[in-house]
């Protein structure tokens, strides 16, 4: 506080907000933060955000060079050093019958750091198959992760959380289970605080996020991390064909889809059911972002100044991806997706692979991946894997 300034900085806003509360107007000199927990000169550094990496903006012309200009600058952000070279040395446990598939909990090293435990499904049959990375959401619920897309046949506690989520979101579907059925190997891992990995508590987030930050890495980097290199463990199994693994995902795990073709070749075809926007018009009074919590597992600090959400998924261009959204879904507002899908056209449309994206908007649907969505997207996953 300076010398002579009898107000500290909680006394003027509180005394401004008191202002604004008796009707009185509040001038720009008082101003901080303003429609909740956005910097009063937030428009500023809005219109800063020009996104001078992504194709068509970028100087780099051709398109390979720019792949790997781009997917450099991505993993620069992830704050998170690549460990390709630690051994999977994977173990497994809990080995059951499915419906025409083998179900089994697999243990492995993702990083260095910590075994992660994923439910691992084959079909039955001397293969190799095509494959699926399947990507848990967020929801704020974090009792289950893997169980929230495969039936948990190990664990009765979590198989009763699981149905309720899979009623809620899923049209009562088991999203793996109905992969394994139709020909697919599927393995699914419980991210950093879901399931085996937590359960982390939804105002938790923020601190685990800054602690990672305090420790000189990044949260939202640690899960990219890992995520790519389940896509390679994935590639790697006898029974898979490596040329035919798609990843997919729902909400956070749909980000976590079009990431993870973004930072690995791994991933022939992505399908992501609601979770793409462009930044800025997610960034609005209202929106769930501006809380934070949540945000901080898709938040790679400082990338946003050279590349937006549907840049990073166009580095995965010109392989297949497949993206949904619902038309009443209060997360990702119209105009941010359309900005998302407009630019994702012109990325393909450039690589002449217009053919191979496939947008599309459910305008009686929320934020939820029921059994019509994912019966066209198994359709889509047959047509081009």
């Amino acid at each position: 506080m300076p010398a002579g300034d009898p107000l500290g900085r909680r006394a003027f806003v509180v005394g401004a907000g008191a202002a604004v509360l008796a009707g009185g107007a509040v001038s720009p000199a008082q101003a901080g933060v303003v429609d909740g927990p956005l910097p009063d000169f937030h428009p500023a550094l809005k219109a800063a955000l020009t996104f001078p990496l992504a194709w068509g903006t970028s100087p780099v012309r051709d398109f390979r060079a720019w792949r790997r200009l781009a997917r450099a600058k991505v993993e620069e952000h992830l704050l998170v050093d690549r460990e390709d070279s630690t051994p999977y040395a994977p173990e497994t446990s809990q080995v059951s019958q499915g419906d025409g598939y083998a179900r089994e909990l697999v243990t492995l090293s993702l990083t260095r750091h910590e075994r992660v435990r994923a439910a691992l499904l084959t079909p039955h049959g001397p293969g190799p198959f095509p494959a699926v990375l399947l990507l848990h959401d967020h929801g704020a619920k974090f009792d289950i992760g893997k169980e929230k897309l495969v039936r948990p046949w190990y664990d009765d506690t979590r198989l009763a959380s699981a149905r309720a989520w899979a009623d809620k979101y899923f049209s009562g579907r088991f999203v793996g289970d109905e992969l394994a059925r139709r020909g697919y190997v599927v393995l699914c891992a419980d991210a950093l605080g879901w399931g085996d990995r937590g359960p982390l508590t939804y105002d938790q987030q923020q601190a685990l996020a800054s602690n990672f930050y305090n420790l000189g890495s990044s949260l939202a980097g640690f899960m990219a991390r890992e995520d790519a290199r389940a896509a390679g463990f994935l590639a790697g199994l006898e029974k898979v064909d490596a040329r035919r693994i798609a990843a997919v995902g729902f909400s956070m795990g749909a980000f976590r889809a079009w990431q993870t073709a973004a930072l690995t070749d791994h991933i022939a075809a992505t399908a992501s059911v609601c979770w793409m926007t462009g930044l800025k018009e997610m960034m609005v009074p209202g929106n769930n972002t501006l809380r934070g919590q949540s945000s901080y597992h898709m938040l790679h600090p400082g990338l946003p100044r050279f590349l937006d959400f549907p840049d990073v998924a166009s580095i995965a261009a010109p392989r297949p991806m497949l993206f949904f959204n619902g038309g009443l879904d209060p997360l990702f507002p119209a105009d941010g997706v359309q900005v998302a899908y407009d630019r994702l056209r012109a990325v393909w449309h450039s690589r002449h692979a217009e053919e191979r994206l496939h947008l599309r908007t459910w305008p009686d649907l929320g934020h939820v991946f029921v059994d019509r969505m994912q019966d066209e997207v198994f359709g889509w996953l047959d047509s081009v894997l």
